[in-house]
Parts: C-alpha cells; structure tokens; sequence
C-alpha cells in the first residue's frame, strides 16, 4: 500500500481564499493541482462550490463533504472551513452574501441542483461577462433561485482521521480499482480484519464495502461527466467487464451511466 497522503501544511500546496469580495453575488473558477489545499477560513458569504471535473473536499468541524460533478457542496456563512484537493479539479464557486442567505440552508451539505445551475456556470466559465453588467446579474440571481429550492443531503463519502483508517481510504481513492479484501487491507494497516470492519462502523457509520461502493460511483460519476467511455470507465474502477459496471452504479443512483450522463448534459 502506498504511503499514506498527508495533509500536514508541509506536504500540501497551499491555495490562497478569496477574502476579499465585493459584491453581494459573485463567481470565481478555479483549476487546482493535486495535492492542494485550502486553509481555515470564513467570511460573511455562504459559498456553492461547484467540481467541473475531479472532486473536491470540504473539511468542517471534523466532518469531510465530498462531492464529485454535476452536485455542489453548500456552506453557510461565517462557517470555518478548509479544502483539500487529493487530484486536479476545475471548479466554480458561487458567493452569497449573508444577507442573500435567508431562503438557503443553514447547515452545510450537498445540494443536488438542476441542470440548470450546471448550464449557468458552464456559460460563464465560457464567457467572460462584465461583473456589473445586467446580464451577468441576472444569471446569478437565477442560479440563487434554483439553489434556494435544491434538496440539501448529507456527506455521501464521509472521511476519518483515524490514522490507520485513512491510510486505507487514501489508498483506495488513489486506486479505485483495487479488489483486495478487507482482511489483506487490515493486515496491510496492522490491524486484523474484525478491528478494522469494527472501525469503519463507528467512523464512517458503513461498512467498508459500502464506502467502496460509494467510492466507485462518485468516480464513475465525475468520468461520465468528462465525457469518458462506459467501458473505459468499467476498466478503471477495476470490473471486468461494462456490464457489471452499469449494475453497480444502477443500482446506488437508480440510472444507468448513459441516463446520468444525459441528464446532466448542459
């Protein structure tokens, strides 16, 4: 197993925050390299954050929100946070103003929004539009307005800082394909089988064959939205063939790759 991914300052590259906003409604684009990070910080402006490609983490209160393409993670204002990001992602980021905030959720999560707020921000990352144009205005406030009505849901891929835990979970998100079982996953972390299943119980609330499920769709997921093939996608999530792929992830998001990939095209 590989070296665990530290996230001591030291071994990450560390991003600068966008502190400094003027308005009430604004929107940054971002691409970040792997292995990078976000410090703790907060501000009067609750934030959307959206993944174009990869998948982003979210660190608040010991609890990691992890989402991939075409959902955004949800922060409310004056909440301290940090980000970490384990592979390269593009992503854009909504600012809202605290007092733009009354109709948003006040707990952090995911919300799955439409279609529609995907298109927005696919368009202006593609076009570069004046801030204080009306167009621009408009845009953002529509996106406020989807948002506003978007179910928020919990972390789907909660994290832990249990040491010998998160050398497993860091190894598998680096190796999505790898089939190894639970017990040479232990041994590899020096636990035995039955401590290690007993520790995901009671840090990750799943089993580790869930998570790994988990883990599989949300990559799946941010590859279907790059445009990647089925099979290709089968391949290196580590199953034989496409067939067993599209059951899998048919049966955790109830779609099939192809109806999941249509249905979040711009």
């Amino acid at each position: 197993m590989p070296q665990n991914l530290k996230r001591d300052p030291a071994s990450l590259k560390q991003l600068p925050t966008n502190d400094d906003i003027a308005r009430t409604l604004w929107i940054s684009f971002r691409d970040d390299p792997a292995l990078s990070a976000y410090p703790v910080h907060g501000h009067a402006w609750g934030e959307f954050i959206y993944a174009f490609n990869g998948v982003m983490e979210v660190h608040i209160d010991q609890v990691d929100y992890i989402t991939p393409p075409p959902y955004g993670i949800w922060l409310p204002p004056n909440l301290q946070h940090s980000g970490l990001n384990r592979t390269a992602v593009s992503h854009g980021t909504l600012y809202v103003h605290e007092r733009l905030c009354s109709r948003m959720p006040q707990q952090a999560g995911i919300l799955l929004s439409s279609s529609l707020v995907s298109a927005i921000f696919d368009h202006l990352r593609q076009r570069t539009l004046p801030e204080d144009s009306a167009e621009y205005q408009r845009l953002l406030q529509v996106m406020l307005d989807q948002l506003q009505q978007a179910q928020l849901v919990s972390s789907y891929l909660p994290h832990s800082s249990h040491p010998a835990l998160m050398q497993i979970l860091d190894f598998l998100h680096q190796h999505p394909d790898d089939s190894s079982p639970l017990q040479v996953l232990a041994q590899q972390a020096n636990m035995t089988e039955r401590t290690l299943a007993r520790c995901c119980l009671k840090e990750l609330g799943m089993s580790l064959n869930e998570w790994r499920q988990r883990l599989k769709v949300i990559k799946a997921m941010s590859m279907l939205t790059a445009g990647k093939k089925v099979e290709s996608i089968a391949l290196d999530l580590g199953y034989a063939n496409a067939s067993a792929f599209i059951n899998m992830f048919k049966r955790w998001m109830n779609l099939t790759p192809d109806q999941f990939r249509k249905l979040n095209q711009p």
